[in-house]
């Protein structure tokens, strides 16, 4: 009897990177979709077939999701020149990917991962995306919700991740303003993707659910630029700045990527984004730890992270340490 069959969208991304691994030692064979081969070092030695194409390509969904029996929806944009841009890639690549896997896959559970901010779609052009496709996704699955489920991670951080570098970067520095005092859950990318394979075979459960590492109420802001400081060796002093400023930043930045047409990570959106208050996750949400329990805390997550990074040489060392 032939193992089970995962097709996955996203898996040469940085949460890719660690997913793909993941799933290969729960025991999948595995059917990845990717613009280009698929080249990533984490992925060396590793068995799967690679269906070429993109969420726009029907015709390579139908290759990815024929005869699987489980599909995980991984992929999805961060950055966009505008809502509409979002939507074809968040939201019209899910229904796509949804439709056909109804049709090809009729047995198949379907795993979409979203993000926890689709709680909040009024505050960024990129929350409104991810929740306009996980209601994509339910209104495909409305005659057998059985077989949906939605993961929604907060802010993923591990080996291989470019944004959140700059957290890293940022408590190296004399000086680290804070852009708010918000608190907000957080994951290593290993967790996040430990939790996505144990959903992904016999421990699947349909419904919505949220993950977070052993603290699922939260970091403060300076909490985590203090626990970023601890693994860099860094020494900054800490002052918040004031909303306003930041929303000003993150609009002039977005008009500038207008300009230049390279869409920035930093808009207005991901300004709101970050001065929302409550980014936690509270005990209904969660996914249940019978399922997947975290094991990587903070300190130890943002320890091998930074060795990671300098390893890597993305990092520079401290002139403390």
């Amino acid at each position: 009897m032939n193992p089970p069959l995962a097709a996955v969208t996203g898996g040469t991304g940085f949460l890719g990177a660690h997913l793909v691994p993941a799933l290969a030692r729960a025991g999948f064979r595995l059917r990845l979709l990717a613009r280009r081969p698929p080249a990533h070092p984490a992925l060396a030695g590793l068995s799967f077939e690679t269906v070429p194409g993109a969420l726009e390509n029907e015709e390579a969904l139908s290759r990815l999701v024929r005869g699987a029996d489980v599909v995980v929806h991984a992929a999805g944009l961060i950055k966009a020149r505008n809502r509409a841009s979002f939507l074809r890639g968040n939201m019209e690549g899910t229904a796509c990917l949804a439709r056909l896997t109804q049709h090809l896959a009729p047995q198949a559970r379907f795993l979409l991962i979203s993000s926890l901010a689709a709680r909040e779609p009024g505050l960024s052009d990129y929350g409104f995306s991810k929740h306009a496709a996980e209601a994509a996704a339910r209104q495909s699955f409305g005659d057998a919700p059985e077989r949906l489920a939605i993961l929604r991670p907060p802010a993923i951080y591990g080996p291989w991740d470019r944004e959140t570098l700059a957290l890293f970067k940022a408590s190296l520095r004399p000086v680290a303003p804070l852009p708010g005092r918000g608190r907000a859950a957080v994951i290593h990318a290993r967790d996040a993707a430990g939790a996505i394979a144990a959903m992904a075979g016999e421990r699947f459960r349909p419904g919505c659910f949220t993950l977070a590492d052993d603290t699922p109420e939260g970091y403060e802001m300076r909490a985590l630029m203090m626990a970023a400081a601890r693994a860099t060796g860094g020494h900054p002093y800490l002052p918040t700045l004031p909303g306003a400023l930041v929303l000003a930043a993150g609009f002039f930045s977005g008009l500038a990527g207008k300009v230049s047409r390279a869409p920035p990570i930093f808009t207005l959106g991901k300004a709101r984004e970050i001065l929302h208050p409550d980014w936690s996750v509270p005990m209904e949400e969660l996914l249940p730890r019978e399922i997947y329990r975290p094991r990587i805390s903070l300190a130890a997550g943002f320890a091998e992270t930074v060795a990671w990074y300098r390893r890597a040489g993305w990092l520079k060392e401290s002139r403390h340490g």
